[in-house]
């Protein structure tokens, strides 16, 4: 087999830690346990990312929306333009290639002959969470009329591992504040966490409301995966290397994929590409596939 989605994988695992680092590269909040405010925290990034993190530059996509929602009921052009662009290029690339949370969830993640097959309908729970990600900071108002980033404040595993965490464990005087709110989100992580081995990416594919986002524009993204009919042989390959169990012979860009681009460089035939207006030859008649 002359591609190898080894090399593919190292290079996606170099990527995702650069991420990292760039994104929370911020040492001295790390080592005095305090926030940075410079001027960079007014730009976000594509993916999940803790305003609150210690080390944190820059700012988080849905955090930032959601502050804005719930402050004026108001959309933000800059923050949602910046991830409706996102997901017009490229789809849920920015998940497999960029997030620092979907990192660690692949790093806790064992051999894939140990792992529990996710129902498929438990993936459809992260369309709903979108859906009250974007509205209860408009619908749900407190006292004095406004909303809050509720995702954010009873939900994200990931503000809570980056940054309320750290924050209660570094800073004394936040730990006499510290409540069942806090305690919540710290079970959500923990059971999060205890799933990461089991599942794959767990928290993608069931609760993150940006990867659904993302997902809604894979099929028609600038930058997509495509089938070459003419050279598919339906030998399977693809299907049994993703690690989410798409169909790629059947639907390259199903809105699950989070493209890692495994399938297309495990190909024996090079019937699977990703790139821009990549062609899409006429389908032939029905073609039979192996079984899984």
């Amino acid at each position: 087999m002359k591609n190898q989605p080894g090399k593919t994988r190292l290079m996606r695992r170099a990527v995702q830690l650069a991420c990292l680092v760039i994104a929370n590269g911020y040492w001295h909040g790390f080592q005095r346990v305090m926030i940075y405010g410079g001027g960079t925290k007014r730009l976000c990034v594509p993916f999940l990312n803790c305003y609150s993190c210690p080390g944190a530059y820059f700012a988080c996509p849905l955090g930032s929306l959601q502050s804005i929602l719930a402050a004026s009921r108001t959309v933000s052009l800059y923050v949602a333009g910046l991830i409706i662009a996102g997901g017009a290029a490229v789809g849920r690339l920015f998940c497999g290639w960029l997030c620092p949370f979907g990192l660690l969830q692949e790093a806790l993640s064992m051999p894939r002959s140990r792992r529990v097959r996710l129902p498929r309908w438990l993936t459809s729970l992260k369309y709903v969470i979108l859906l009250l990600t974007l509205l209860l900071p408009i619908l749900w108002l407190g006292r004095a009329g406004l909303g809050e980033p509720y995702f954010c404040k009873f939900l994200c595993p990931a503000g809570t591992l980056e940054g309320g965490v750290l924050l209660v464990l570094g800073r004394p005087e936040l730990r006499v504040l510290v409540g069942w709110l806090f305690f919540w989100k710290v079970a959500v992580l923990a059971f999060f966490l205890a799933l990461m081995p089991f599942v794959f990416r767990v928290f993608c594919r069931t609760a993150c409301p940006l990867g659904a986002f993302y997902g809604l524009f894979n099929a028609i993204s600038l930058w997509r995966l495509e089938r070459d009919y003419t050279k598919c042989t339906g030998c399977g390959t693809c299907r049994e290397v993703c690690p989410v169990g798409v169909k790629a012979d059947e639907n390259p860009n199903h809105p699950e994929c989070f493209r890692c681009l495994e399938c297309s460089k495990a190909c024996p035939a090079g019937a699977l590409r990703f790139g821009v207006g990549a062609a899409r030859p006429e389908v032939p008649q029905r073609t039979s596939f192996r079984s899984q």
